[in-house]
Order: structure tokens, then sequence, then C-alpha cells
């Protein structure tokens, strides 16, 4: 119910500025003579506030259809908000439970994270082995029409609303990739996407291999898990951390997998405007890993925790980072409930590494700039080869995972490289 708000020259026409807000709704607050408003000594902007006032009135009246006070309000507060940054956003009950599902891990859907680039929807990054990996959707990806909706105007959760569905069901994404003149239409099924975060395998016999493809509530449980996995047989000679296309997640999770590799020294520290907001993050004694020779994979799809994760690393100089640029995402969002099973999630931070650096629309630059490719042999000449002389023996067929894994290095010139480097640093140590 909308408070009554007294007439011009009776007694309470000297409304505080802060009461006046709340009663904005009556359109008898444009009859408020502006002098008298003004008097009020407050911080409010007494003019914008009746600006408000008056086209919230002018909507109500004119639009061609009729539209109720508690969508007019709620639309008011999401432009708010979005307005602000890419990253804030007001989360009514929907909102909240999608949150809920991406930090544990289970949602129904085609498998992509999207944000906000210069007002575009735009892939962050495609989740491992979801229909939007398998059908080859890239970071930086814009998305033009979402089915037969236009992208252009639609808010994150609005778009994030129309890509989740029921698991069987179909959507058409439109997509412009970057370098190409027209888009391209792509056709997904929508999966019950559940996530596992981490998983591991030996790349060689010493060589690990630890993909993190987001940050969960219990990533960091999870790397200490595969990180005994690959030790459980001899110690690892050296280890690759893919954060490749990994969009980020929760804060406590990165410092986790951060802290598996440090004994101790700053992981990372935040800067905002209120008391609250400032926080830091240091490791602690008894790493799960902390001398094992170490290379992190970044791209421009690495954002938020996994840029949180190579910069403290990279600071530490206890890993060589390697890759392309990444996505520069370094502020902090904070979930603020507003009593009523709804919220907002505010930027209220910036992160910064160890050193001091800020993430923010920077990134992480690797230490090594290695860019996406596959490995190409080319022989300009014939020459003889075992093969070729007569009675030469026969050679034995590998082992089907050995082949699979070399056409996979063949694949991924990046870890291939990182699996060079790492063999480097261990002729290195020996020396």
């Amino acid at each position: 119910m909308t408070p009554a708000l007294p007439m011009p020259g009776r007694a309470g026409l000297a409304l505080s500025p802060r009461r006046l807000l709340a009663s904005l709704l009556p359109v008898a607050l444009l009859a408020l003579p502006l002098p008298a408003i003004g008097a009020v000594n407050d911080d409010l902007p007494i003019e914008e506030i009746q600006t408000f006032a008056e086209v919230f009135e002018r909507i109500k009246r004119a639009y061609v259809e009729e539209v109720d006070d508690a969508t007019l309000l709620r639309n008011a507060m999401r432009g708010m908000l979005s307005e602000l940054d890419p990253h804030s956003t007001f989360l009514d009950r929907e909102a909240f439970q999608s949150l809920r599902e991406s930090t544990q891990g289970e949602f129904g859907g085609v498998g992509i994270e999207v944000g906000l680039e210069d007002g575009q929807l735009t892939v962050i990054t495609p989740i491992d082995d979801t229909p939007a990996s398998r059908a080859g959707l890239q970071a930086r990806d814009q998305i033009l029409r979402i089915d037969d909706t236009p992208t252009e105007g639609l808010s994150l959760q609005e778009a994030v609303n129309l890509m989740r569905g029921e698991p069987g069901t179909r959507i058409e994404l439109t997509i412009l990739r970057r370098g190409e003149s027209s888009p391209r239409t792509v056709t997904l099924t929508r999966e019950a996407i559940r996530t596992e975060s981490v998983r591991s395998e030996l790349l060689e016999p010493g060589y690990g291999y630890l993909r993190i493809s987001q940050f969960q509530t219990r990533t960091g449980d999870q790397v200490s898990e595969q990180l005994r996995r690959l030790e459980r047989d001899a110690p690892l000679s050296g280890l690759v951390l893919d954060l490749r296309n990994n969009p980020g997640g929760v804060l406590q999770a990165a410092v986790a997998v951060a802290d598996a590799f440090l004994d101790d020294g700053l992981i990372v520290y935040t800067e905002g405007r209120l008391s609250d907001t400032e926080m830091q993050f240091s490791a602690s004694p008894g790493s799960a890993a902390p001398e094992v020779p170490l290379v992190v994979l970044i791209n421009g799809g690495s954002a938020s925790a996994a840029e949180i994760v190579a910069g403290a690393l990279q600071d530490q100089r206890r890993a060589v980072v390697m890759g392309t640029e990444s996505f520069g995402k370094g502020s902090v969002q904070q979930i603020m409930p507003l009593g009523n099973g709804e919220g907002l999630k505010l930027t209220t931070a910036l992160y910064y590494t160890p050193n001091g650096r800020s993430i923010q629309a920077r990134g992480i630059e690797p230490d090594v700039e290695v860019v996406r490719g596959r490995v190409e042999v080319t022989e300009t000449g014939r020459e003889v080869r075992e093969a070729d002389l007569e009675g030469h023996l026969r050679s034995r067929e590998a082992p089907r995972e050995r082949a699979e894994l070399s056409e996979r290095l063949r694949e991924d010139y990046q870890l291939g490289e990182a699996l060079n480097l790492l063999k480097a640093l261990n002729v290195l140590s020996r020396r």
C-alpha cells in the first residue's frame, strides 16, 4: 500500500527527501514546489527524484499497455544496477536459484558462461564437455540472437533465462565470431549440466595434467584429491595446471587452489569503499604440492577466480604462466539479500595480486606467450628410414591411450609446449 503524501501548503510539506523517495508513486509528488523541498539539507538530488516520479506517472498513464507499479519499480531497479557495470544486477527468486546452481555445479542448459562486453552478449567460455563446447563455441563469440529473440537490450539474467530450459529441448544461437564478416547459426540441445570442476591425468610418466573448468564450492577439495591420485604411484616431476576458458566462480575456491601450491605468502587482496570489503587471503603451511614444477595455462577465456590463481602463482614465482592474456575480470561481487527472497549482486571491490597489480580490465599477461594452434609436420624431401630397409623388425603397436594422448598434444600446441617447458626445467634443476 502506497503511503499518502501531504499536499502543498500543509504542515507536512517539509518532508525529508528520503521519505519523499519512499513516496514516489503518487502523482501528488509532482505538485510539490521545488524550493520548499530543496530547503531540506540532504544529499539526495531532489530534481532527479521529481523527474523519476514524472517519468513513472507518464508511463502509467500513456504507455500502450497497462503496466502495474511493481513491474515498473522492478524494471527501474534492474536498470539502475545494469548501468553501473556488467556484473551488478538485481536478483529475483529465480536468479538466486540460478546463482546457487552455478556455484554448486548443477543446472539445465547448454553449458555456456556469458557476459556483457560493450553492451553485447558475449561468450566468456563454454564449459567443458557440454553442448556449447562440443559445438565449438569460443570465448569472445558474440551472441546476436537466442532463437528468435535479439539479444540487444536484454539484461544478462534475461539472456541466461532464455538459454536455460528442460533437457532435450533445442535452442538456436546466432553468433558472430571475431574476424568473420557474417554470423553463423548453431543449434544446440539442452542437457542436464552436471559439472565436475576438476579432472586430471598423466601426460607422461611423472608429468601430470590438472584441469579446472570453473571454481565451485568443492573445487579446492577436488584439487587436493586429484593431486593425491596423480602422485599415487610416484612423485610428480612436473604439473600443468590448465585454467584456459575458466570463467571463475567462488573466491574461497580460488584461494584454496592457490594454497595447494604455496606454503606461505599473500594470495590475493581486495580494496573497496567500505572497510568490510577490504580483505586479504594468505597461504597456509602444509600445501598439497609445494615443490612440484608448475606451468599454468591461461587464455582470453580465463577470468576472475582463474586470474586470481594465475596472478598469485606468478607473483610468488611459484609457476610459469603460459598462453595468452586473460580476460581481465577483476571485480568483487557481493550478494546482498533484500529480505523478501530477492537480492542484489553488487560490485563492491577490486581484486589485486600479491604485487599490487589490478586484474580489472587488464588481465594477467603470461610469462611465455604461446598462441593456440596445432603441430603440423612438413617434410621437404624423402629420406631413407628404418621402415624402408629390407628385413626390418616390425614395431609393436602403442597402447591406445598413449596414441590418443600423443594426438591430443599435437592438436593442443599450448599443452605440448607446457609439457616441453616442464621437461626443460627438470633438466636445468638436475644440472
